[in-house]
């Protein structure tokens, strides 16, 4: 089994591809991030969709071709518990782009919706080099 490209030390099927595949929900913004950016690195567009909030979710996702993205690093986290029902999560994101690496520096929104946790929208710090 591989580990998990969220970051935390346990294989991928146990961590973040439980939620992919429906088994379990996140209980917190901050897993709900790291369960979003490892759908970004294994290209699970349907559970992006899913994960985002309806008022602001795009019909269609489509993934750069040349784009890897490498690490995730959680900098900071405002509210976003179990029991809250709006978080944020700060971000930085690592990534290569053609074999040139880069990285990715935003501050989330996330939001319960129906009683899960969904991305609402965010604020890139420092934008991925072309």
């Amino acid at each position: 089994m591989s580990s998990c490209p969220c970051g935390l030390p346990a294989p991928y099927d146990e961590c973040c591809g439980r939620l992919h595949r429906g088994e379990a929900a996140a209980e917190t913004a901050e897993q709900l991030m790291r369960s979003r950016f490892s759908a970004f690195a294994v290209g699970d567009a349907d559970y992006l969709l899913r994960s985002w909030h309806p008022s602001t979710r795009p019909a269609e996702l489509a993934f750069e071709p040349h784009l890897r993205w490498k690490r995730l690093s959680i900098v900071a986290t405002g509210a976003g518990g179990p029991a809250d029902d709006e978080g944020t999560v700060e971000f930085r994101a690592r990534f290569s782009r053609r074999g040139r690496a880069g990285e990715m520096r935003e501050v989330s929104r996330f939001a319960r919706h129906e009683g899960a946790w969904v991305y609402v929208n965010g604020e890139v710090r420092s934008s991925p080099a072309r």
